[in-house]
């Protein structure tokens, strides 16, 4: 298990254009679905990694808690699926259903959006205001596997709750911790290994 950290993208940056499938429905979803929401939450995150599984239950809670709100939620799976067959939109799949996850759950075959949001591991979280600019990038909350911290998702139900109220999200942001996402060979981006 590789470690990787957030890159940290400079707040208020545009969030990145995507359009890509849902693993659950087949549709095709992309940005422009989420114009109309006051919040957006981009999550990077897979099946395999045991820092997804360790924050999966709350992810689906999270989800779930604001799912009548004006937060839009997307979930996006960049993993190589050639070497890490967890990680194949059929298995994403099995895993949204499972947990009930409340957001569409996207495939990124080509890694190019992985790319243009700068992510580089899973969970790497990613929150965009009404006007699609970056108010929150990094953790969940403080847990980690082994560390005894409780999950709670308090940083982004922290952000989250504050971008609905119209509130400035504070800029103590700290870096999401997780399994680096898994790149095609050759395909690694210059960010790649900067933090």
């Amino acid at each position: 298990m590789s470690l990787a950290s957030s890159t940290m993208m400079p707040l208020g940056t545009i969030a990145p254009d995507f359009s890509l499938e849902n693993v659950v429905t087949n549709e095709t979803i992309s940005l422009d679905d989420f114009k109309d929401k006051k919040a957006l939450l981009v999550m990077f995150i897979c099946r395999h990694c045991p820092y997804v599984k360790h924050f999966e239950k709350e992810i689906a809670k999270i989800s779930k808690d604001y799912k009548d709100s004006d937060l839009g939620i997307v979930g996006i799976s960049s993993n190589d699926a050639n070497y890490y067959p967890e990680d194949a939109p059929s298995s994403l799949k099995e895993m949204a259903t499972k947990l009930g996850f409340a957001f569409p759950y996207l495939y990124d075959e080509t890694q190019d959006v992985a790319k243009l949001y700068t992510a580089v591991c899973t969970p790497d979280l990613f929150l965009f205001d009404k006007e699609l600019k970056l108010v929150y990038r990094g953790q969940i909350d403080d847990s980690r596997p082994g560390n005894q911290n409780p999950v709670t998702g308090r940083d982004i139900r922290l952000a989250i709750d504050a971008v609905l109220l119209d509130q400035e999200v504070g800029p103590d942001q700290k870096p999401s911790t997780g399994c680096s996402i898994k790149w095609k060979k050759g395909n690694e981006p210059l960010y790649y290994g900067v933090h």
